[in-house]
C-alpha cells in the first residue's frame, strides 16, 4: 500500500468513476470486477504488452494505483475525428489482436476464445502523435473485461471507432472503415459482425436505463446526459444501413 502527499490532478472525461493523476500514476476506485482485472493486467505485463496500464497496488484511500500512460485521450466528441484515419483504425485493431492473442488459451479466458475488454472506444484509448496523426498506444479502463469471443471486441470497435450513427455523412466511407478494422485484426468470420454491433447497442442503452432505475449513480449520470437515446439512434442507423455495411466486409 502506498501513501503520497503529492497533489492530485483530476483527469477529464469519465462518467462512471472519478480518476485523478498523482505524479506518474493514476488513482481510481476499484471496479466491481477488481480481482479479475488485476490478474489480467498482471498477465499482460508479464507478456510485455505495453498497450495497457500496470497495476501498482492501492493507496491509503483504498484506490487502485495504475501506471499513467502519457498521451492524448479524445474524450470530447468533437475531437474523435482526429483518431478516425485509416492508419489509426488499423493500428487500434492490431493492438487489440495482440491483446487477444496473449489471453487466448489462458486460465483467465476460461473456456472462451479470449479475454475481451468489452468497452473499447476512442475515449478509452490513449493516443500519441509522432508527426503523422494520432495513433493508439494503449487501451485503458478495463473494468468490464471478461472472457468472451473475439468478435465481441471487434464489433464494439467497429461501432465506436468509426462513430457509426446518425452523425455519419458518408455511409460508404464508414462501411469501408469497418472493413479496415476487420482486415487489420484479421477477423476470419465476419458474417455475425453487424448483428453483434446491434447486440452491443441494444445491450448498452437497456443496461444504462436498468442501472439508472436501480439507483446506480454512474448510470443515472449517463441517463441524464442522454446516452440511451443517442445509442438508440445509433442502433436505428446501423439497422437502416445494414446492407451497405455488410457488403463492404467482403
Amino acid at each position: 500500500m502506498a501513501d503520497e502527499a503529492a497533489s492530485e490532478e483530476p483527469l477529464a472525461g469519465g462518467y462512471v468513476s472519478a480518476v485523478v493523476r498523482v505524479d506518474g500514476t493514476v488513482r481510481r476506485a476499484p471496479g466491481p470486477n477488481v480481482a479479475f482485472v488485476r490478474r489480467l493486467l498482471g498477465l499482460l505485463e508479464q507478456a510485455g504488452f505495453d498497450g495497457a496500464p500496470r497495476y501498482l497496488g492501492t493507496d491509503a484511500q483504498a484506490r487502485e494505483i495504475l501506471s499513467f500512460i502519457d498521451g492524448h485521450v479524445p474524450w470530447q466528441a468533437e475531437r474523435r475525428h482526429l483518431a478516425r484515419t485509416d492508419a489509426s483504425l488499423a493500428e487500434a485493431a492490431v493492438l487489440l489482436r495482440r491483446c487477444h492473442d496473449l489471453t487466448a488459451g489462458t486460465a483467465l479466458a476460461d473456456r472462451s476464445e479470449v479475454v475481451c475488454h468489452n468497452d473499447l472506444s476512442p475515449q478509452n484509448t490513449v493516443y500519441r502523435d509522432h508527426g503523422d496523426g494520432l495513433r493508439p498506444a494503449a487501451f485503458i479502463d478495463w473494468d468490464l473485461a471478461a472472457p468472451g469471443r473475439r468478435i465481441h471486441d471487434v464489433a464494439h470497435m467497429c461501432w465506436q471507432y468509426p462513430g457509426l450513427g446518425p452523425g455519419v455523412r458518408n455511409v460508404t466511407q464508414a462501411a469501408r472503415q469497418v472493413r479496415v478494422i476487420c482486415d487489420a485484426y484479421r477477423l476470419a468470420d465476419r458474417r455475425p459482425l453487424i448483428d453483434t454491433i446491434l447486440w452491443w447497442q441494444d445491450r448498452c442503452w437497456r443496461g444504462i436505463e436498468a442501472g439508472a432505475a436501480a439507483g446506480d449513480v454512474a448510470m443515472i449520470r449517463l441517463l441524464a446526459a442522454g446516452t440511451p437515446e443517442a445509442v438508440r439512434q445509433e442502433y436505428a442507423w446501423v439497422a437502416a444501413n445494414r446492407a451497405a455495411l455488410a457488403a463492404a466486409l467482403g
